[in-house]
């Protein structure tokens, strides 16, 4: 269930890590009630390579397109505060990367990280319809040097943030992976944040519009 009637206090708890530490759940919060159970630091700056893998240069993403879910936003960088907590888009409906990470097409290390809100205090966020995703959807993220890169949606997966797999969620690979990563599941209202994380798991798979 992904709390559709819950728009009067706007949550998004976000699981984010990487392939060579334990990973658990960030807080990002329109209004904050202070640090939930869980909530942890973000990926490091440098990910691990997978041995023997070649590693794509580095371009900076600055637009996502979901054409199944009638999803297109800017994707604005995003980075950790003084205790490692990963900071949401300040716009409700605007996605995020980790920029600290991986980029959208970088292979050989754990997956690049994308973000948003599901809903807010006015209504749906940037991915409120993220859950309705199907194996095999393409998923665009446009970068800077003028490329769309184009991921295909291979598994969807809901999550408890209490026990939340992030060494299987980030685990490092050899292709050019993303996981999109929003909220779902109970609203807890003590906490102000919703209970599970979902996440959509895709790869590279064409270079170039």
């Amino acid at each position: 269930m992904l709390g559709r009637a819950r728009y009067l206090q706007p949550a998004l708890l976000l699981a984010v890590g990487a392939a060579a530490g334990l990973l658990a759940a960030t807080a990002l919060s329109g209004a904050p009630r202070g640090e939930p159970s869980g909530a942890v630091q973000a990926p490091p700056r440098v990910p691990a390579r997978v041995a023997g893998a070649v590693a794509v240069p580095h371009v900076q993403p600055r637009e996502l397109t979901i054409p199944s879910i009638e999803v297109q936003s800017a994707l604005v960088s995003l980075g950790v505060d003084g205790n490692g907590t990963l900071q949401p888009p300040a716009d409700f409906q605007v996605a995020g990367w980790y920029a600290e990470g991986p980029a959208p097409g970088d292979a050989g290390g754990p997956p690049a990280v994308i973000a948003g809100h599901v809903d807010s205090i006015t209504g749906p966020a940037v991915f409120y319809r993220l859950r309705e995703l199907k194996v095999g959807d393409d998923v665009q993220i446009q970068g800077v040097d003028g490329t769309t890169r184009h991921f295909t949606v291979y598994r969807l997966a809901e999550y408890a943030k209490s026990n939340f797999p992030a060494t299987q969620v980030y685990a490092p690979s050899d292709k050019a992976e993303i996981r999109l990563i929003t909220c779902t599941g109970q609203f807890d209202h003590e906490q102000g944040s919703y209970l599970d994380n979902f996440v959509a798991y895709a790869a590279l798979t064409r270079d170039g519009s």
